[in-house]
């Protein structure tokens, strides 16, 4: 049975066919609330709060976008709230996040902070690595909201940039930007992580 069938029962009233549709999606759905919060507990309650929205809002789905896109919505939408309600949106200007002397210095002093920050892979490329994925992870926790959420769509979740942009409700260009910047702070943050650890920087 195809989703638009599963999509109709469900709307009149059918639960097997509501947990059909949903349970594809459970383990992104948590995925990307684990990412998001860094916390299991509170993922699985976003994932509940989620599906709870979801079979009190059914009625709303007119099929423009794919159910599960729809659910991402959603899930995104119960993440923010469950940030905001611990106060863990925007803690810190980004440009705290940015390499060193990025922004200003001269000469070579610039030149060395800045290949530092880039001379390397980026992270999404390491994500199956066990100790770079657990750093990752991290510093996804201490990025502001919406620059975290582009990144875990984008590279995580595997979305295309006008998927995500839907998805938070920004531009194509203005999302593109979003990933950029959190890119460029999650590369400085696991720099720094390297260089503690094995007193050199990544190269």
């Amino acid at each position: 049975m195809g989703e638009r069938e599963l999509v109709q029962q469900a709307q009149a009233g059918d639960f097997e066919a509501f947990v059909k549709l949903v349970d594809s999606h459970k383990t992104k759905l948590y995925n990307l609330a684990l990412k998001m919060t860094g916390n299991s507990l509170d993922a699985e309650d976003i994932v509940q709060e989620t599906l709870m929205k979801a079979i009190d809002k059914i009625d709303q789905f007119r099929g423009e976008a794919s159910f599960g896109t729809w659910l991402y919505s959603i899930a995104l939408n119960q993440t923010r709230a469950a940030l905001v309600r611990e106060k863990r949106t925007d803690l810190r200007p980004l440009e705290e996040y940015l390499p060193a002397n990025a922004t200003h210095g001269e000469g070579n002093q610039h030149a060395h902070s800045h290949a530092q920050a880039f001379d390397w892979k980026d992270p999404h490329e390491l994500l199956e690595q066990d100790e770079l994925r657990t750093a990752i992870d991290a510093a996804l926790t201490e990025l502001p909201v919406k620059y975290r959420e582009a990144f875990v769509l984008r590279y995580v979740d595997e979305l295309s940039v006008k998927e995500v942009a839907g998805l938070i409700g920004e531009s194509v260009a203005a999302t593109k930007s979003r990933i950029l910047r959190a890119r460029v702070a999650l590369r400085d943050h696991l720099s720094k992580v390297f260089e503690d650890r094995y007193g050199q920087k990544m190269r």
